[in-house]
């Protein structure tokens, strides 16, 4: 018997935000001191994956087709019992209320797991396009099945209090009770992508949504009278449900048994995990356990070898199509486990870790234990299926039965192995291979994804499969050494080398400071609409006046730019100066413009163990200087100089040119110095790097009208295209510039991420607000990096820098961790 207060989280159809209610109802309860136990309906990994953050502890996958109606009840338990007695349980339920497997009759639905749980419901509905026609929608759910006890309704995306307390209104008149009414609110919406959300485990900014979705719910919801209807549940008359006791060799009760199993020689399974396999039901590992593995989690993107011992592999789901290059140059581990599976490990695969062990995954090379090409394809196959082994293998014999489901965009050339892994009644699916000659299949990879705590044999058989493969896998060898050249292997002038010189099509890019790979949906659908007009010559004015009004500047202060780089072309013929200073290390588009138009160029140096701050000293060094060029934050330092130490360099008869073509990645564009006086200064900034538009060269200049007006005179005629203008005009809005912030964000997390690994491998960096690091790595480390198959953009090239530095562009957290992957691999050969 277990007591067990509870609530199921349901909704009249996908969309109503129930996720981001049950995750908020979670986490509320949470913060008060309560042990909260999460479960899930219906196949679902990712969700779990906030379910678990909220709570801090496993979420269950409560689902009759995979599991089994006689396990649902037992594994609630489970999770309300294990590790530690919950205070109380919240499900959250799947598409509609009664919506379950096709053609079974609600078979599955959330409305079938709390009848079989006995655990009432509460409705949360979506009144963003109506008001008082939700009761009938409420009180039809409510009533259509005497078996459920609907004892609450949450009301979301009110768009006025008003339009909340019409429909409050009109739902209780029906009898059901309203415990809350939430508003629209953009920060509670989680990031999806083509299988649906984006897993908490890829989310560096999860926490704080999750903390915002918590206070929500805290503010806008009764949880008191949420938890007095999870008190009317009934007990749980059932004992939990527990991994040894589901496996058939552990169940009999003669001693002699029990001390020949523990006597056995340990067994390593290695379970992938990191962000690129996030996709594993937690009695998996459970029943491993179980049967006597010892369960070590490996993350394919950061180590560099199996766990000491494997001698079982289970990769299960995930993204690896979103995390392809990280994973593929992360060679040792590959040629690893490449060979530990051609000489006969057992290894199960599904649905992602199948894409991981084939040839090819978008063109980018894996693991290659698999005969097969992967890559995205058009349509999404979603399903439940009932499957059949066809032939021996490491899960079992042949004719072994599971039940599973697919969830997945991507497809295998072949679609299926000649040896294929399952029957699913109608057609094959699946690898299984046998690399070894041991007489059954050792690898057996599908799309098919099991809950073993629906086929517990399985786990047995592999485990026992591992245990009798051997002591250790084979040592990780060190694979051939690839150099990809740079596609300019010239320096005669490093003044004109930049990043887009380190990249290619062979490297993980981190060389290059565009933010995205395309623009935003939005920002394209104006560029295509702009197509239509490029029959006509460009005009600028309407940029110019989008732009102004960004800034709050008047017209003729503003001048639109091919590119941020073109300013300085036309600074350097515009002006004689007579004494020029580039602050230093700075971007050297600069004085190579300078120098290019015949003007002596004298450099100001900033010193690393100044943190290349402009200090007292520096700014004794620029002395009469009638033209000051200087970057905010600047390329390559990341430092961000105060605003009041750039506008004291301001005096008569001296223009100072600030380069702020990275300021929109700071949050709030701190520093800047548009907004208060421009007299004698010209603020340079670009738009490519931020909505990923290099190609079209979006820029612009602002500053003193005089100043402004002498650089136009020396500008080409339409030397700024129609599409780079409409970039101006579109970026310019406050949704763009809201856009834009938010993202400024997002890097500064990923910056810290970045930084933080860096520091931890004894990496000093410089600077801290840019999309980008400078770090000292070391000489030679950049080549050893390339051929590794990462790409960063050298330092030398920059004067006051030399080979030892590098600019580490910001990427993903994942990203940034095969990085780190690489340079630990590094040290570890150097300190060797």
């Amino acid at each position: 018997m277990t007591a067990l207060p509870r609530v199921l989280v349901a909704a009249p159809a996908s969309g109503h935000g129930k996720t981001t209610i049950a995750v908020g109802i979670m986490a509320a309860l949470a913060r008060r001191g309560l042990t909260v136990a999460p479960a899930k309906v219906g196949p679902d990994y990712i969700d779990p994956g906030y379910h678990a953050l909220a709570t801090g502890r496993p979420s269950r996958t409560l689902d009759p087709w995979l599991v089994g109606e006689g396990r649902v009840a037992s594994l609630l338990a489970r999770g309300a019992t294990h590790p530690t007695l919950a205070d109380v349980a919240v499900l959250e339920g799947v598409m509609g209320l009664m919506d379950g497997r096709l053609g079974g009759d609600g078979f599955a639905s959330s409305a079938h797991v709390a009848t079989l749980t006995r655990t009432p419901v509460v409705l949360v509905v979506d009144i963003s396009s109506t008001s008082r026609t939700v009761a009938a929608t409420v009180h039809g759910l409510a009533t259509i099945d005497p078996e459920l006890d609907v004892v609450g309704v949450v009301l979301n995306k009110a768009g006025t209090p008003r339009h909340g307390q019409e429909a409050r209104r009109a739902v209780e008149a029906v009898g059901v009770p309203v415990w809350g009414v939430l508003p629209r609110d953009a920060a509670m919406h989680v990031p999806s992508r083509h299988l649906g959300l984006v897993p908490a485990a890829e989310r560096g900014e999860a926490a704080a949504t999750l903390d915002h979705i918590a206070a929500v719910a805290e503010e806008h919801l009764d949880l008191d009278a949420l938890l007095a209807a999870s008190r009317t549940a009934p007990d749980l008359d059932l004992e939990p449900w527990a991994p040894a006791a589901a496996l058939p060799s552990l169940q009999s009760p003669l001693p002699e048994e029990r001390a020949l199993h523990s006597s056995r020689r340990e067994v390593v399974v290695a379970v992938a995990g990191g962000r690129a396999f996030t996709f594993r039901y937690p009695e998996t590992v459970e029943l491993l356990e179980a049967a006597g593995a010892r369960v070590v989690e490996l993350d394919p993107a950061r180590d560099a070898a199996l766990p000491e011992g494997t001698s079982g592999l289970y990769l299960g789901g995930g993204f690896p199509e979103v995390h392809a290059r990280t994973l593929a140059t992360n060679r040792p581990l590959v040629h690893q486990i490449r060979t530990a599976i051609a000489a006969g490990m057992p290894t199960i695969a599904e649905c992602a870790g199948m894409l991981y062990l084939a040839e090819t995954l978008d063109d980018h090379p894996m693991v290659g234990a698999l005969p097969a090409r992967a890559a995205m394809g058009r349509r999404l196959t979603l399903g439940y299926r009932e499957a059949t082994s066809l032939v021996d293998s490491v899960l079992g014999p042949a004719g072994t039965r599971v039940a599973g489901h697919e969830f997945h965009r991507t497809v295998t050339d072949p679609p299926f192995g000649t040896s294929a892994a399952w029957d699913l009644g109608g057609r094959t699916e699946g690898f299984a291979l046998d690399p070894a000659g041991t007489g059954r299949a050792t690898l057996v990879a599908s799309y098919l994804h099991t809950h073993w705590a629906g086929s517990p044999s399985v786990a047995g058989s592999f485990v026992e499969a591992a245990r009798g493969w051997g002591h250790d896998a084979p040592r990780p060898a060190q694979p051939l050494s690839r150099t990809t050249p740079a596609r300019s292997t010239s320096l005669a002038d490093p003044l004109r080398h930049h990043g887009d010189a380190e990249v290619s099509s062979e490297l993980v890019d981190l060389a290059v400071n565009v933010r995205l790979t395309q623009p935003p949906g939005w920002l394209a659908q104006a560029l295509a609409e702009e197509l239509s007009t490029v029959a006509a010559y460009p005009d600028p004015t309407r940029a110019r006046d989008a732009i102004a009004a960004r800034h709050g500047v008047a017209r003729d202060q503003v001048l639109p730019t091919s590119g941020g780089a073109e300013t300085f072309t036309l600074l350097a013929r515009a002006l004689t100066p007579r004494d020029a200073v580039v602050v230093h290390p700075q971007f050297t588009e600069p004085e190579a413009a300078l120098r290019a138009a015949g003007h002596e160029v004298r450099h100001v140096l900033l010193r690393p163990e100044d943190d290349f701050a402009l200090t007292t000293q520096a700014l004794g060094q620029i002395g009469d200087a009638d033209l000051v060029v200087v970057g905010n934050p600047t390329n390559p330092t990341g430092v961000l100089h105060p605003a009041a130490t750039l506008r004291s360099l301001v005096r008569p008869g001296r223009v100072v040119l600030v380069d702020e073509a990275f300021i929109d990645s700071v949050p709030g564009e701190r520093e800047t110095l548009l907004g208060g006086d421009l007299t004698g200064l010209l603020v340079v900034r670009s738009l490519t790097k931020t909505w990923a538009v290099a190609g079209i060269r979006a820029g612009y200049v602002v500053g003193d009208a005089e100043l402004v007006a002498a650089l136009a005179e020396h500008q080409p005629h339409w030397s700024v295209g129609s599409l780079a203008l409409r970039v101006m005009i579109e970026t310019a809005t406050p949704a763009a510039l809201v856009e834009a912030d938010r993202a400024a964000e997002e890097i500064a997390g990923w910056r810290a991420h970045l930084m933080r690994g860096l520091h931890t491998l004894g990496i000093p960096t410089a600077g801290g607000d840019a999309p980008f690091v400078l770090a000292r790595v070391g000489t030679g480390v950049r080549e050893a990096l390339r051929d590794a198959g990462w790409a960063v953009r050298r330092g030398d090239t920059f004067p006051g820098l030399d080979t030892a530095w590098v600019r580490i562009a910001v990427r993903d957290p994942h990203t940034i961790d095969g990085l780190l992957r690489e340079l630990t691999h590094l040290h570890h050969r150097r300190t060797a």
